[in-house]
């Protein structure tokens, strides 16, 4: 590199990190939906009044957090599964995709997974 080079550096925003989370994590056979929770309400509320104010749709992040702490990147996210499928085993499935999914469409290597299943729905009479 000459001293004129300069460097770059590529960085993805959280909310597109979440939105590529949710979207993996609502791919994995046995999850319903992924969960937003009280504090993904009031995210939905203002993502929505965002798109209504710049007319740019924004990818849903509901039930997923991003947090970076000292370098290390987590994701956390809150999922409904269906019945057929064991929750651990879901759980599992859904930390593998998402891990794999945020890394081949953005680059970003998470570093932690967390996924806490809030609701097991009864099967459809």
């Amino acid at each position: 590199m000459s001293a004129a080079a300069t460097r770059s550096e590529l960085v993805v925003a959280d909310a597109v990190v979440a939105g590529v989370a949710a979207r993996a994590a609502a791919a994995v056979h046995g999850v319903v939906r992924v969960e937003p929770g009280l504090r993904g309400l009031v995210a939905e509320l203002t993502r929505a009044g965002r798109q209504l104010w710049t007319g740019f749709e924004t990818a849903p992040t509901d039930g997923v957090r991003v947090l970076r702490d000292d370098g290390v990147l987590a994701v956390q996210l809150e999922i409904a599964i269906g019945p057929e499928r064991h929750a651990g085993v879901v759980a599992t499935a859904v930390q593998h995709g998402v891990i794999q999914t945020v890394r081949e469409q953005t680059g970003v290597r998470i570093d932690e997974v967390s996924v806490l299943v809030v609701d097991i729905e009864p099967e459809a009479r």
